[in-house]
């Protein structure tokens, strides 16, 4: 098998697998009680906490964890605009986040919450000047992705931050893909609040967390006990959280060539591609993407018919995001990138880890370019391009 899709999750490293053993069988006190069993299991999610606020430039009190980056943009967004109601019911996004993100906005529209869907261009960039124009007296906050799941681009979140901060607004960023991909200073950048997840960066799943500046008003999401600082309930995933500290560690210890080796390959592949296999098109920006990540669109094809005939041959991979794979509707993302309808059908999405090798990659282009021609050998447009091409001719 050759895995492409870790965009949608990752293979949890043997060390965190390690790590986290203990916490099922030996460790597993309650962190709330008072003796030495539970206290193991405290110690142990300040070490986590530590961990995570260290690679962020943040204060360990900064970090609340969660079950995830769809909650913890859930509670980002909610919180804060209940929270900051008072000053204002706008709120600024873009129209190609996570739906985490989007049906997080749509449930606050329906609540009073004015919304503001910022384009993006052709390459998936939100440009600074239209934050600029969109943003009011009354808006509360403003979510831009760190990168897109999609097609890969890195935003100019210190920008919009700044431009969000010299209007007195919040500014939060799904950084589910970022987070141990990159670098990320909170500080330098001026998050005020931050989304991440464990299982992207070969951590367990259903483990998450939500950075919050001291200072920023935000309320409980899980009501209940006193945990997470009485903002968040409920009795902490102790091994998850282990888990999830011990991949963060993992992943910025190894970034720098992690990052290296996977930018070498992308780019390998993006080349034989655009070669070797006519009428596609990249995805995203080229040069400011995610080093892992691989997007194009195959006109004239079905991009679901790829992924079947790639799982055949034993390779794994997507048409875009793992949440909406059972949609028939063509990305949203896609299309705020000015994608027609039956182009963004066709699309494909490779996402590379530092596992891969020149020799997977080539074996998945030899088998595409064959599944690319045999596709469009049975499709009635592309048999009318070429005839209409050849007649022009």
């Amino acid at each position: 098998m050759i895995y492409l899709d870790n965009a949608a999750t990752t293979k949890t490293a043997p060390e965190v697998v390690d790590a986290m053993l203990p916490y099922f069988t030996q460790n597993y006190g309650n962190p709330s009680s008072i003796y030495g069993l539970g206290a193991a299991s405290k110690k142990a999610i300040t070490d986590a906490r530590k961990i995570i606020a260290d690679k962020l430039g943040a204060k360990q009190e900064e970090i609340y964890f969660t079950a995830g980056g769809s909650e913890s943009d859930n509670w980002a967004l909610k919180a804060a605009a209940e929270a900051y109601a008072s000053k204002g019911h706008h709120i600024i996004t873009t129209k190609i986040e996570h739906h985490a993100i989007l049906h997080t906005c749509e449930y606050l529209e329906k609540r009073g919450f004015e919304i503001t869907y910022l384009d993006v261009d052709a390459d998936g960039l939100v440009h600074p000047e239209d934050l600029e124009a969109a943003i009011r007296p009354d808006t509360i906050l403003v979510s831009v992705m760190f990168a897109n799941n999609e097609i890969g681009t890195i935003e100019p979140i210190k920008e919009l931050a700044a431009i969000t901060k010299a209007h007195g607004a919040l500014f939060h960023t799904d950084a589910v893909q970022a987070f141990g991909q990159v670098p990320i200073d909170v500080n330098e950048l001026k998050i005020d609040m931050l989304s991440a997840s464990g299982h992207k960066l070969n951590g367990p799943k259903g483990t998450g967390f939500l950075y919050i500046r001291t200072g920023i008003k935000i309320r409980s999401f899980v009501h209940g006990g006193a945990q997470e600082r009485s903002r968040r309930a409920g009795t902490e995933n102790v091994p998850g959280i282990v888990g999830l500290g011990a991949a963060a560690d993992r992943a910025f210890r190894i970034m720098d060539d992690k990052i290296a080796k996977e930018t070498k390959l992308r780019n390998y592949l993006i080349e034989r591609i655009e070669n070797e296999i006519p009428y596609c098109k990249l995805n995203g920006h080229r040069t400011r993407r995610l080093p892992n990540n691989v997007n194009f669109s195959f006109r004239f094809v079905e991009g679901e018919s790829i992924l079947i005939m790639l799982d055949m041959k034993g390779v794994c991979a997507s048409s875009g995001s793992a949440c909406t794979s059972g949609s028939l509707d063509p990305s949203h993302v896609l299309l705020a990138i000015g994608m027609k309808h039956e182009e963004a059908h066709g699309s494909l999405r490779l996402t590379l880890s530092e596992e891969n090798t020149k020799e997977e990659l080539d074996f998945v282009v030899d088998n595409l370019k064959a599944i690319i021609e045999r596709l469009r050998s049975m499709s009635p447009l592309y048999e009318d391009f070429v005839k209409h091409n050849k007649e022009s001719v």
